[in-house]
């Protein structure tokens, strides 16, 4: 079993959905869940220093965590995407690692900036706006909030996609699945969950958290806490 710590906060960052900070002090395996977000981590292994931008991801995948490490996560509000690392070349672990060239130094865009910490991640996010090295299009907001932007169905499709590498249906999905989790969890049955989320039946549901989640509805009851 892994030995595993984990905490978020909010940020008041438009820019931002949530800051994460995890470490580890044993090595293990867990599920990496499907994520609309596309995000920077920060990870130190054993002392060296990684810069990962990541882009959503469409599936659950095993994963490893080794022994002695941390990470901090930055991820972004659903349309804010680094212009020269689109999401949509990111997707699904195609992650890339930026140069880092000291425990405290990286590079991005032929610029050198300070390794962000988990207390000052908003203020290096404003930076990377500032220097227009991080964008927001609000196109993303307007179909998020079911407005219709006046754009031909062609140019709203390219710019939704270009700032979060996914089309609105498959982080429709995503979204649900994550929902339906929730629910589970706090106790709703399958059934209940399967109405509410408008999944056609439970197999239709058992699918979705497979592919999204990693794990069938009766998996994810069970891991209901106790009151």
């Amino acid at each position: 079993m892994t030995a595993f710590f984990e905490e978020q906060r909010p940020s008041e960052s438009p820019f931002i959905d949530k800051i994460w900070y995890a470490q580890s002090t044993q090595p293990g395996a867990f599920i990496s869940l499907a994520e609309s977000h596309s995000e920077i981590v920060v990870s130190n292994h054993n002392g060296t220093i990684t810069v990962t931008v990541r882009g959503p991801e469409t599936k659950a995948t095993p994963a490893m965590v080794p022994a002695y490490s941390e990470w901090l996560g930055i991820v972004f509000k659903l349309g804010t995407f680094v212009p020269t690392l689109l999401p949509r070349n990111l997707i699904d672990r195609r992650d890339v690692n930026l140069p880092v060239t000291s425990r405290t130094l990286f590079w991005l865009d032929n610029t050198r900036w300070e390794i962000p910490t988990y207390e000052n991640a908003d203020t290096f996010v404003e930076h990377l706006v500032r220097e227009e090295l991080l964008v927001f299009d609000p196109v993303v907001d307007e179909v998020l909030e079911g407005h219709s932007p006046p754009l031909s169905p062609r140019t709203l499709q390219y710019r939704f996609v270009r700032a979060t590498g996914l089309p609105y249906k498959v982080i429709q999905q995503i979204e649900r699945a994550q929902r339906a989790s929730v629910l589970l969890q706090q106790g709703s049955t399958i059934a209940d969950t399967t109405h509410a989320l408008g999944y056609y039946d439970q197999s239709h549901l058992t699918n979705a958290l497979r592919r999204f989640l990693g794990q069938t509805p009766a998996q994810i009851a069970h891991m209901r806490q106790p009151e």
